[in-house]
């Protein structure tokens, strides 16, 4: 909701953009208890400087300004010189018995609410036990660095991607200390425009960026709301915050260049059928109304200028399966929602773009080397045999 002003009003996407990172902040005597009980040191013997005053303050974690005493040497990238400024995300304290005492209030309810005949359509126990992985990795925050470098390295010959550099000796599992990256939030891209910032081909390079890491990359960053991007003025996006992560096996990368293709083409029964490699299994007794109501959703997807609008189409399936009873598989669900989300702020930058367009060289990729695949060859090298034959003997 918070991305995506076009589907929602005004008054709710200004109330739900609040929650990225507007929560009340922790006293700063409880932020230095955290990090003498995971270093046994004060921020005075860690930090040259340490502000603080929050930078921003979310419902697991806070960030705080502070400058490197000495040099430092990252996994990825070059080094950062001392008095370098780092960005300090800390844990709040008592966020991980919080968030365990709603997950297990959550539970309850869930199992309760199966009685209800207008929830029985959704699987509620597995979306609380979704969501207690999902916390219990954004609680650890050196996933978070570790996917970092990861993502700085899968885009270290892009010039135009940026990631922060982790400072792992101040790190740990409630403390990321990272660089420090100045830049524009999206909100603020007029003035980044007024700085020489092209923002239209940023729009199109982050769009094919968040393409590359689904379709070739096989990981992406699964949390792409406004307040995870920056536009620096070196021209460049810069990611933050990798807490939420999704990863893609290699059949499901080929599944989902064939869903896009099918939403290129119109084809409603290509997107059902690899939907159902992707875990969406249709009822044999719903198939003719959910495919019915697919190709009305594939023809209402096309803009009037001729551009694909994703979300309609994403959210629409979803709520199509929903109505029917279909049970919507969590990384399906995860998938769909970062690609209406990484729409959203791409239109916010250009607001003409075509984010399946962006995904078709991909897609295209994907789907050339999967049919290069041994196993795939195997397959279908009797069908072409006897292809051939029959043209030979006409």
């Amino acid at each position: 909701m918070s991305v995506r002003p076009e589907q929602f009003s005004a008054e709710l996407v200004a109330e739900m953009s609040t929650l990225r990172d507007a929560a009340p902040p922790v006293p700063a005597e409880e932020i230095h208890a955290v990090f003498w009980r995971q270093f046994h040191a004060t921020t005075d013997e860690l930090f040259a400087s340490f502000d603080e005053q929050p930078l921003a303050s979310a419902s697991i974690a806070q960030v705080h300004r502070a400058t490197l005493h000495s040099p430092y040497a990252p996994v990825w990238g070059a080094p950062l010189p001392p008095d370098s400024t780092v960005a300090v995300k800390v844990v709040r304290p008592g966020a991980a018995n919080a968030i365990a005492r709603d997950i297990e209030a959550a539970r309850w309810i869930a199992v309760r609410a199966r009685r209800w005949r207008i929830l029985r359509r959704f699987d509620l126990g597995a979306l609380v036990d979704e969501f207690e992985q999902s916390v219990a990795r954004e609680l650890d925050l050196r996933q978070e660095g570790r996917f970092a470098d990861r993502f700085a390295f899968d885009f270290r010959y892009d010039e135009r991607v940026e990631a922060p550099r982790i400072i792992w000796r101040l790190t740990t599992r409630e403390i990321l200390t990272m660089e420090f990256i100045e830049g524009w939030r999206l909100a603020d891209s007029e003035m980044a425009r007024a700085s020489g910032v092209d923002c239209h081909a940023l729009a199109l390079h982050g769009a094919a960026a968040f393409m590359r890491q689904v379709l070739v990359n096989g990981r992406y960053h699964a949390d792409l709301h406004p307040a995870n991007l920056l536009l620096t003025p070196r021209n460049t996006i810069a990611y933050l915050d990798f807490g939420i992560v999704g990863y893609l096996t290699l059949a499901e990368r080929t599944a989902i260049a064939q869903v896009l293709g099918a939403l290129v083409y119109r084809d409603a029964d290509r997107a059902l059928r690899y939907s159902a490699e992707l875990g969406v299994c249709v009822p044999q007794a719903s198939a003719g109304a959910v495919k019915a109501g697919l190709g009305r959703l594939l023809d209402g997807a096309v803009r009037a200028d001729g551009t694909t609008d994703f979300a309609q189409f994403g959210v629409g399936f979803l709520a199509l399966l929903a109505r029917h009873g279909v049970e919507i598989p969590g990384g399906y669900g995860l998938l769909v929602k970062s690609l209406a989300t990484v729409e959203g702020v791409a239109r916010a930058l250009y607001p003409d773009i075509d984010i399946i367009q962006t995904a078709r060289p991909f897609v295209t990729r994907v789907l050339v080397a999967s049919l290069a695949e041994p196993a795939r060859l195997r397959e279908r090298i009797p069908s072409a045999l006897r292809a051939g034959l029959r043209e030979l003997t006409r």
